[in-house]
């Protein structure tokens, strides 16, 4: 029997607050020592009362507008119970039946396809405490608990199960994290736990609209491991359903080191958790002056600015898809376009030739280094890159515009102060570059006697035995000229 793939995604990002979701503790935990961000209200303590984080509001509307979401009137925080250790009250403060933003929708891009999927609601909850698990020098297992985290904001970005492919969750995922970084309301970053997500994947019978039972996969911190779990997980569905044996609705955990998801525990209805209304918190009535003003501050979103880049620069689809997946990168290439470098250049040419340079050297350096283009910017800034660009119409070949670029990442010199003092600029000389000509003509026999005889390719051998002559120095297109005048002259 062939069987299809039916996934939805929930995601949580921790939202880029000052303070936490219900106290003023500071939200910038992450560097601190264990149980030092604490306060009376987030450790859960009886008598305390919260108080809602306006700005953690703010930022959830955002995100639900920037989704195609609706965004109610009305709405209010509720209790959600379950007794983790993780959780200092025995409860989360969530919301369930009357979230931020309700029927949005994100596309995405798969295989050259299109695909509308939908986003069921946006909500917002506070995060849990950080359980570190260890063992002690007599084998010992045990748990440690730090409250720094505990009550920071959480926003929860529910999918509809409209994926169908273990790509179709990584570019789904990919595509919200960009959105949320355009917006400045996360971090997205999935290593250090602000951006996570639980996948509910189940299969169903070709044509069929019955599914069944469907597994929760958690523990995944990274793009890579949701596509490995997914994989794995679609294949065991699959096996086991071939072979008779029966699924069950439980929830599975990612093991890096195995490569295998291993169940948790059975899988939880929204009535285990015993929901009702938050007795501490009002209900919030959003007017829709606050809500219109709020839509009016959106920034331009990834898809839109890729647009633009290729309406506006006349980049290709695949370039201007990888200059705007992150906004730091689509900002500093922008920024290039309006140096004084980037004018000088031919009209039309300076887009691809940034471009070129922000996709291709730029990019291996970065990945190289472990660095962003915020960090790259620090040692080469727009204005610095432009004029290496320009030094490469006649002053230096590409080859050694690289490697200007590299010392000028490792010092923060400019290429013009770097290319004086190396004496690397392009020989154009015709006298100088023709003795070499004869040089490399008297030392190749073969390889010009090929060329007479039809073989053009032996060209390119010639030119590249006076380029390694000169040090890579030599003008090309000269050395090209001169050397098939030489050549069709004797």
């Amino acid at each position: 029997m062939n069987f299809e793939t039916v996934i939805g995604l929930e995601v949580h990002a921790q939202l880029l607050t000052k303070s936490k979701m219900f106290c003023r503790c500071s939200a910038g935990y992450s560097d601190a020592q264990a149980n030092t961000f604490v306060c009376p209200v987030c450790l859960g303590m009886p008598g305390v009362l919260p108080t809602i984080n306006q700005q953690a509001v703010e930022y959830t509307i955002m995100t639900a507008l920037a989704l195609g979401c609706t965004i109610p009137g009305y709405t209010k925080f509720d209790r959600k119970n379950y007794p983790y250790p993780d959780l200092m009250k025995g409860y989360q403060i969530s919301q369930y039946d009357a979230p931020l933003g309700q029927g949005g929708w994100l596309t995405i891009e798969v295989g050259g396809e299109k695909k509308r999927i939908g986003i069921t609601r946006v909500h917002l909850e506070e995060d849990v405490a950080k359980l570190l698990h260890r063992t002690s020098p007599d084998g010992e297992h045990y748990s440690l608990i730090d409250v720094n985290r505990s009550g920071v904001p959480l926003m929860e970005v529910v999918g509809e199960p409209d994926l169908s492919s273990p790509e179709e969750a990584r570019q789904y995922l990919m595509k919200l994290r960009s959105i949320l970084r355009y917006l400045g309301v996360s971090t997205g970053n999935m290593e250090e736990g602000s951006f996570r997500c639980d996948a509910n994947i189940s299969i169903r019978p070709e044509h069929s609209a019955e599914t069944m039972a469907k597994a929760e996969v958690k523990n995944m911190n990274s793009f890579r491991a949701v596509f490995r779990a997914l994989q794995y997980e679609e294949k065991r569905q699959r096996k086991a359903a071939s072979e008779g044996r029966k699924l069950v609705q439980e929830t599975r955990g990612w093991v890096e080191e195995t490569g295998k998801t291993a169940s948790m525990r059975s899988k939880e209805y929204a009535h285990d958790y015993r929901y009702f209304p938050e007795p501490d918190l009002p209900p919030l009535t959003l007017s829709r002056e606050w809500v219109e003003e709020i839509r009016s501050r959106l920034p331009e979103l990834p898809e839109a600015r890729r647009d633009r880049f290729v309406g506006d620069y006349g980049l290709s689809l695949y370039d201007a898809n990888s200059l705007t997946s992150l906004k730091e990168v689509a900002d500093y290439f922008e920024a290039c376009l309006r140096t004084e470098g980037c004018r000088k250049m031919p009209p039309g040419s300076g887009a691809k030739e940034v471009s070129n340079w922000l996709l291709g050297e730029v990019s291996r350096i970065m990945n190289v280094d472990g660095i962003d283009i915020v960090r790259f910017g620090e040692y080469v800034n727009p204005e610095q890159l432009c004029e290496l660009i320009l030094c490469t119409r006649g002053v230096v070949n590409i080859a050694t515009a690289k490697s200007v670029l590299e010392e000028m990442f490792k010092t923060g010199r400019s290429a013009v102060d770097i290319i004086e003092e190396r004496g690397l600029s392009q020989i154009t000389d015709s006298g100088e570059i023709g003795a070499e000509i004869i040089s490399v003509i008297e030392n190749n026999a073969q390889a010009v006697a090929d060329y007479r005889s039809g073989k053009i390719q032996s060209l390119k051998f010639l030119v590249g035995q006076v380029m390694k002559a000169t040090g890579g120095r030599a003008n090309p297109q000269v050395v090209t000229e001169l050397l098939r005048r030489r050549l069709e002259e004797e």
